[in-house]
């Protein structure tokens, strides 16, 4: 194969793995908007989502179509627990505290899936076909080409969702001023519900999606330190831009694993990010907020 051969290859893996990020780093993005909460438990979410696709659809032999659909289930109810119990309370407080609160809410859920499942990698039912896809003499993996084309559908449509529905309209009015929204009629409570539900959806899919792609470990949760980049680069204001970001910040992986050693690919990304914050604090798409006294 040609060097640019190779890079084509690449890039085209990279950029499908970037496709997931950006599906997982909506659910981050939209929690954020409708709260100004920070969500760090996201890639435990994802992880739990996963656990309970494998508990459906192997321990009680319901299927993968039957698994999928009672992970979704469950993924929804443990967002709407933590939204109500652990986060709502928490609504008006120090934002670091807040912060503070996701973080012991992955550490619960990554210790409630070492019990529960142990350490061990499992084998999840494969929804992806293993098939490769040839472009020309440029050879794509199966799972990577399906997962992209998933995940990039799914984000599209959910943008769409969010831009022109009446729910995706109270999301916006609440991310611009949670008092005005309440004057408006707007239930501001039901919206970060409703934000939290987006984010087990876009979770519980990504995490099938991952554990298709490589294997089910408790550990599958720390992707989530890769979407940080993503949702850093495209800016936090901007649910669009994180479909951009996250196939800019998948090539940038896949191309450093090329081209460097293997560790600098958890390095690069956040490279990106620091320059592009440089020169544009809000990131690629963030709008700035302007204050008025």
């Amino acid at each position: 194969m040609s060097p640019l051969q190779l890079f084509i290859e690449y890039s085209i893996v990279g950029i499908a793995a970037g496709g997931i990020y950006a599906l997982i780093a909506l659910g981050i993005i939209v929690i954020f908007k409708a709260s100004h909460t920070f969500n760090f438990a996201m890639g435990e979410m994802m992880m739990l989502s996963a656990y309970f696709f494998y508990a459906a659809s192997v321990t009680f032999a319901l299927g993968p179509a039957l698994g999928l659909i009672v992970a979704m289930i469950g993924s929804i109810i443990v967002a709407l627990i933590i939204e109500r119990v652990a986060i709502r309370p928490m609504l008006g407080r120090p934002f670091i505290a807040v912060v503070m609160v996701t973080f012991g809410i992955g550490s619960i859920l990554r210790g409630i899936v070492g019990m529960v499942w142990g350490p061990n990698e499992v084998q999840i039912p494969s929804i992806l076909s293993r098939s490769p896809i040839f472009l020309g003499d440029i050879f794509v993996p199966g799972k990577t080409a399906r997962g992209f084309a998933i995940a990039v559908i799914l984000v599209v449509a959910l943008i769409a969702y969010l831009r022109f529905s009446r729910a995706g309209v109270a999301l916006r009015a609440a991310a611009e001023s949670a008092t005005t929204a309440y004057s408006m009629g707007i239930n501001v409570r039901n919206v970060v519900a409703f934000a939290w539900v987006i984010a087990a959806i876009t979770g519980c899919i990504s995490g099938v999606l991952m554990a298709n792609i490589n294997t089910l470990t408790p550990h599958l949760g720390l992707v989530a330190l890769n979407v940080l980049s993503v949702v850093i680069l495209g800016g936090l204001s901007s649910i669009s831009g994180v479909l951009v970001a996250g196939l800019i910040i998948g090539w940038l992986e896949a191309i450093t694993g090329l081209y460097l050693p293997t560790e600098f690919r958890e390095i690069t990304p956040y490279v990106l990010v620091l320059i592009v914050l440089l020169v544009r604090p809000t990131g690629l798409f963030g709008a700035k907020e302007v204050e008025r006294i």
